[in-house]
């Protein structure tokens, strides 16, 4: 079979015809062990794991679902001698220790420690005053970044100061990022750590090189199918460049008008070159998915948003260049055929209020709650809390869905750890009476904050001091005891208030942490520790998560994190200071636990944990809150969505980090070509034409735009999506008068 080009829009089949050409090949006896699906992330592959599950479907051996990173990661576990004396590692010898987002912050700390505190990104020196994890975050990502497009990484310093118009007192905070980034890449290499970057690099220039690991992967991997190609980076396109020539088969899958992870380093436009190596093309254009009104009403959207950007740059993905007068769409929009529905309020609580009603609405007509989703540029604390708290007083099923929140701000997560940090006082921790309250209200059925904080004003004594333990010398007795007070003890009227049952289940939890804390001669690890604490106590009825999908969900994610976390760490040896001198030692039970408390809490960006996009039967029966950009990457379609505050700015801004640029460190930026207003103003508009296009192809009926005039932070609202709608509007308006 030939490589195919298989391009089109959102929901006009192409993962329906990749996921056929994979039973095809299986039912043509091609051995399942030659065949490789890559996507850019595994929440996109969900439809072949379901074809997968057939038991009828032939094939010998498994067929491998990888992401290029994964695929990476692999060949670097199974061919490590081969580069790992070239790469520059301190430990060639020893096994490398592969690192999530989460570790490699862990580790990006201990490098840049010593930096910070000799003043570097000294407020009183950068005009940047940037929180830690932010800095991190945006350190980590100069060097993703460089690894996918073949940037040396002593070089994203120079590539960033020279297209970005900055002051002098700004290049210095450029010249600080670039320490921070060369001293990370030194201290990863000292102890066989591999990041992400570090991933990257090792497996493409110094073992996809190797004849013999190149011909392995391409002698084994025969059949290629490659689904959203313009979701993933230069490096994924470059290496699929080089492998197709030896491949019996190859489906590429490009979606038009996508590419939403660009500040992950996709690169829509790379991914659209690999078409010259197909022999044949195939565009799919009929969507099932969106009405022709819902297709018409975004096409006229993006043909505004089109003719609002610079001349000479108005192309779409395929090419086609557009002119004020030439609108995409050609017949009229009456009354009885719009897809959409605009409302507008004065103040932010009120459209909240609305969109309830119209749900509310919908489900008594028999809408399924899976068929709604509600989305905004970003859903705060504020907006999750409001939405889900009215949605239950209303009887109705919600759930939230931010994968890139810190999981230190998930309430359940936050009262596991809370919960840790009481179970083994001699850990120095305890934490502030309000996180108590915060947790024993998360943690106790039907027990509101004014309690909850009445409890602890009354069990909790945080100036508690328990005697030295050593867990770790068998010489010393352990001792036992509890900074928090029995139920029993309280006297008066204080019990009636907070209520004997609730006082029971209180009980109940303090002597489960007491038993954590005496019944064994080490404390136990985090993740054990997490999974028996849910699985004994929260999860039982009369306690907070019992019944409580989305709370099951997030603590499982803790636990796969700590469990993550642990492995990483005992690998590598610590510095301790015995007898005046300074040796290695790999850390104990105790420094383990204590250290990932301390890294978690420090609000790091959180790793990607599958089980949060896959939809969970319970699932179907309650009503989505998300990011729209993370709905678009679940690439699902709805009945019908609700586009919340449409006059924010956050629709089609990107986020401010003034440490990296997602353009600049693009495969095919021009080095040097400054960063103008224009490129600016440029890629905003390209952003919403994206983000519009994708939303309208994934919606089969209807669409709730609403907009207040006081925004959430109270501020009046006037962003590019709201002005573009009412231009739209106006043209209809006129049209009708005509």
């Amino acid at each position: 079979m030939p490589t195919t080009f298989l391009t089109g829009p959102s929901g006009t089949g192409k993962t329906t015809y990749a996921v056929e050409r994979l039973r095809e090949l299986l039912n043509g006896n091609v051995p399942a062990s030659s065949i490789l699906v890559v996507v850019p992330q595994l929440t996109l592959a969900q439809p072949y794991r379901d074809l997968l599950r057939d038991p009828t479907l032939p094939g010998a051996g498994t067929v491998d679902i990888l992401t290029l990173n994964g695929l990476a990661l692999k060949t670097i576990d199974l061919f490590w001698p081969l580069g790992a004396a070239s790469s520059g590692f301190g430990r060639p010898h020893d096994r490398p220790v592969f690192l999530n987002i989460e570790t490699a912050q862990y580790y990006l700390w201990q490098a840049i420690e010593p930096l910070l505190n000799q003043g570097y990104f000294d407020p009183n020196v950068v005009p940047i005053t940037i929180s830690l994890p932010r800095l991190m975050s945006q350190i980590l990502d100069n060097l993703n970044k460089a690894a996918l497009i073949g940037l040396p990484h002593t070089q994203v310093g120079q590539r960033l100061a020279a297209s970005l118009t900055v002051e002098p007192s700004s290049r210095v905070a450029l010249e600080h990022t670039q320490a921070c980034v060369s001293r990370f890449r030194e201290f990863c290499l000292a102890r066989n750590l591999l990041d992400f970057s570090l991933r990257i690099e090792t497996f493409y220039q110094h073992l996809w090189p190797v004849p013999g690991v190149r011909q392995f992967l391409t002698g084994r991997y025969r059949h290629l199918i490659v689904d959203n190609i313009e979701e993933d980076t230069p490096f994924a396109h470059t290496i699929l460049r080089e492998w197709l020539t030896d491949t019996e088969s190859a489906l590429l899958v490009n979606d038009q008008d996508a590419g939403f992870r660009i500040f992950l380093g996709a690169n829509w436009r790379t991914a659209q070159t690999l078409s010259d190596t197909a022999d044949e093309t195939i565009n799919m254009t009929e969507s099932y998915v969106a009405s022709t009104d819902m297709l018409d009403f975004g096409q006229r959207l993006g043909q505004i948003l089109l003719n609002r950007m610079p001349k000479g740059r108005r192309t779409t993905d395929d090419g086609r260049q557009t002119t004020d007068q030439s609108p995409i769409s050609q017949s009229p929009i009456t009354n009885n055929q719009l897809p959409f529905t605009f409302e507008q309020k004065r103040f932010y609580p009120q459209i909240i209020d609305w969109v309830i009603d119209r749900i509310a609405a919908l489900i008594d007509e028999g809408v399924s709650p899976s068929q709604i989703v509600v989305l905004a540029p970003f859903v705060s604390d504020a907006l999750r809390f409001s939405f889900i708290h009215r949605m239950q007083r209303r009887g109705l099923a919600a759930r939230s869905h931010r994968p890139s929140r810190p999981l230190s701000e998930e309430p359940a997560a936050k009262a596991m750890l809370t919960l840790a940090r009481l179970a083994f006082p001699h850990w120095s921790l305890l934490p502030e009476p309000f996180d108590v309250a915060q947790t024993l209200s998360q943690a106790i059925a039907n027990l509101d904050l004014i309690r909850a904080n009445l409890l602890t004003q009354v069990v909790y004594r945080p100036n508690y001091q328990l005697p030295i333990t050593n867990y770790q010398s068998p010489n010393l007795l352990k001792q036992s005891g509890s900074p928090l007070t029995s139920f029993d003890q309280i006297e008066g009227t204080v019990r009636e208030r907070i209520s004997y049952e609730v006082g029971d289940r209180f009980d109940k939890l303090r002597a489960w942490l007491e038993n954590m804390q005496s019944e064994a001669d080490t404390p136990p690890v985090l993740d054990h520790f997490f999974s028996r604490l849910f699985g004994e106590v929260l999860s039982q009825p009369g306690f907070g998560f019992h019944g409580r999908q989305e709370a099951g969900e997030i603590v499982a994610n803790l636990i796969d994190s700590a469990r993550a976390f642990r492995r990483v760490a005992e690998q590598s040896p610590i510095e301790v200071n015995a007898d005046g001198q300074n040796e290695a030692a790999y850390p104990t039970v105790d420094q383990l636990n204590r250290a990932y408390l301390e890294t978690i809490n420090q609000g790091i960006a959180a790793a990607q944990y599958i089980r949060s996009w896959d939809l969970a039967p319970a699932a179907d029966e309650s009503v989505l809150i998300t990011p729209a950009t993370t709905f678009l990457m679940s690439n699902r379609p709805v009945e019908y969505q609700f586009w919340l505050d449409a006059g924010s700015s956050g629709w089609w801004e990107r986020i401010a980090q003034p440490l990296t640029h997602p353009y600049v460190l693009a495969a095919d930026w021009e080095e040097g070509r400054a960063w103008t207003d224009e490129d600016e103003v440029f890629a905003q508009h390209d952003r919403l034409y994206r983000l519009v296009m994708g939303l309208t192809r994934r919606c089969r009926k209807h669409i709730f735009i609403v907009n207040s005039e006081v925004g959430e932070q109270g501020y009046e609202q006037r962003g590019q999506l709201l002005a573009v709608l009412q231009q739209m509007l106006r043209r209809m308006q006129r049209t009708r008068e005509e």
